[in-house]
């Protein structure tokens, strides 16, 4: 069970509400921890990671005494005090060799993560390319199916699109796209292509195929109409990465994570969210809406005769018919007057 906290006063509420969900959350920090033995890949490869997670990365320098299977109390604490909810931790062991774990925190606590291998490592100094600004987001684009099926490669995907994701944007200009990041795998065996195997065999890791990661620039070359040719040119880094130990988000804490705040009531009356249908907001600000009604019988439609509306007979044009009416009318309505 989640731990609620009840404000004791206004200041404490206010503090309270500023940690609660938003409609769109705030760009997430990694910091990059090193453990107490790390060899010259793993020390290049955080270097590297930590340039294209820029400028939302904290590094620290000294190394510590973590393992975060064992013991996740030190990666609370260090969330709470630099309001981090990625963690990067880099180990390597006579066991486990050249490990980097990816931790997902929510609410200063441990989500999830993922311990994958490195097993190639190229530098970006080995591409003597155009190297792409510190602070665009990437395109990141994975070319396997398995992302989409198999439970360790949906965990994959979703903490690398948290990690080199940043704010949300409603739209992005083509020349701001500076670099791509693709994730791929190896050649897949028979056995995960099948459903039922995957289910038996998602917590086995030494048949899972390896994850290349490979980051090109984009080159826009003239094509002779508006939109230009892409060419994509390798920067690097790239990684090839085996995947190791995880740790499956606790159902309860992921059920809090993925709740969705209330929408204020201003909100919901500028269109925002999918409370109200047919609403929407022009370029103006305006609010429109449209509304379905059924087809209306105007036959039967009783309408109140006013006596401003009649015809009001033009003088020399009346005929014999009409000023004898008019005559009749007269008297009764001096009559009723003079009564």
């Amino acid at each position: 069970m989640l731990r609620v906290v009840k404000p004791r006063n206004a200041r404490s509420k206010r503090a309270l509400e500023g940690r609660e969900p938003k409609e769109v959350e705030d760009p997430r920090t990694a910091v990059f921890v090193k453990g107490t033995s790390t060899g010259e890949v793993l020390n290049a490869a955080m270097k590297e990671l930590m340039a294209l997670k820029r400028p939302h990365a904290i590094s620290f320098s000294k190394k510590n005494t973590i393992r975060p299977f064992e013991d996740t109390s030190s990666l609370e604490f260090w969330a709470d005090k630099n309001d981090a909810s990625l963690f990067v931790v880099a180990q390597s062991t006579k066991k486990r060799p050249d490990g980097l774990t990816f931790v997902r925190m929510f609410n200063n606590k441990v989500l999830d993560m993922i311990e994958v291998g490195v097993d190639k490592f190229v530098s970006m100094d080995e591409f003597k390319t155009r190297k792409a600004t510190p602070g665009h987001r990437p395109l990141t684009h994975f070319a396997s199916d398995l992302f989409d099926t198999h439970p360790r490669f949906m965990q994959l995907k979703s903490l690398l699109l948290d990690f080199f994701g940043s704010e949300v944007i409603d739209g992005i200009h083509l020349s701001g796209v500076e670099h791509v990041i693709s994730v791929q795998l190896a050649p897949t065996p028979e056995g995960l292509n099948n459903v039922s195997a995957i289910l038996l065999d998602s917590d086995d890791s030494k048949n899972l195929p390896k994850v290349h990661i490979r980051t090109y620039t984009i080159n826009a070359v003239a094509s002779g109409t508006k939109v230009p040719r892409v060419e994509l040119v390798p920067m690097g880094p790239c990684f090839d990465l085996t995947l190791r130990r995880h740790q499956p988000a606790d159902p309860e804490i992921l059920k809090a994570a993925l709740k969705r705040p209330k929408l204020k009531k201003q909100d919901v009356e500028k269109g925002l969210g999918n409370r109200k249908k047919n609403v929407e907001v022009d370029e103006m600000g305006d609010v429109r809406g449209r509304l379905h009604i059924g087809k209306q019988d105007l036959s039967k439609l009783q309408t109140k005769k006013m006596k401003a509306l009649r015809d009001i007979p033009v003088p020399g044009e009346e005929s014999e018919s009409d000023s004898g009416s008019e005559s009749d009318e007269e008297p009764s309505g001096k009559r009723g007057r003079a009564a």
